[in-house]
């Protein structure tokens, strides 16, 4: 008997991506809740979503090594699951942090929060549609892609008023330049996502 290298169950990787994507959604939400309500138990949901999500890529890749055939390509879905999960590794990352540099949410930390809240439902709410409605898709993807604009403005006016406060440490402006580094970043992955899901539609 042969070895069976790839499987012949049907894989959908549309609601694999799609609760990747739920997940990094919720996540930002709960930062949001964690940056506004100082909530402890926020952060520590964001901890277990993270590890969730950690587990979907881990299935996504999985899938992709047993599939021989996949909806869209390969390289695709591995890259866009990539993606995805760089935007909550940054979400887990900026609570760690936070925690260990022991500081207070900001208003401008709460700010970016929401651009990323917002980011993240677009990604969602174009895999949620990439399937069956590939054009509204598109306009999320594209909406998504909006939030790298809006991130980078808060970033950089949120330094500005880092660094013109004569009241702030050294030490302190370093660390929130470090987080602010960490919500750009993310935004800039939902950027790559964004144009992933672009990508995927205008090939099929």
């Amino acid at each position: 008997m042969g070895l069976k290298l790839f499987g012949t169950k049907k894989v959908d990787f549309y609601t694999l991506l799609e609760q990747h994507a739920q997940k990094v959604y919720e996540a930002y939400k709960k930062l949001v809740i964690y940056f506004d309500k100082k909530d402890p138990e926020a952060s520590e949901d964001i901890y277990f979503l993270e590890r969730e999500a950690d587990d979907l890529r881990r299935i996504v890749i999985d899938r992709l090594n047993h599939t021989l055939i996949t909806p869209f390509d390969r390289e695709d879905i591995f890259t866009l699951s990539r993606a995805i999960d760089d935007i909550i590794d940054a979400a887990k990352s900026t609570v760690e942090e936070i925690k260990i540099f022991h500081i207070e949410p900001t208003k401008e930390l709460l700010m970016m929060a929401k651009v990323l809240r917002e980011g993240t439902l677009e990604i969602y709410d174009a895999l949620r549609n990439l399937k069956e409605n590939p054009n509204v898709a598109m306009e999320h993807a594209k909406r998504a892609k909006a939030t790298e604009n809006q991130m980078n403005l808060v970033y950089l006016e949120s330094l500005a008023e880092l660094f013109d406060d004569e009241n702030n440490t050294t030490s302190y402006m370093m660390k929130m330049r470090e987080l602010y580094r960490h919500l750009k970043r993310s935004a800039d992955s939902c950027d790559d996502a964004a144009n992933v899901i672009s990508d995927i539609i205008v090939k099929e």
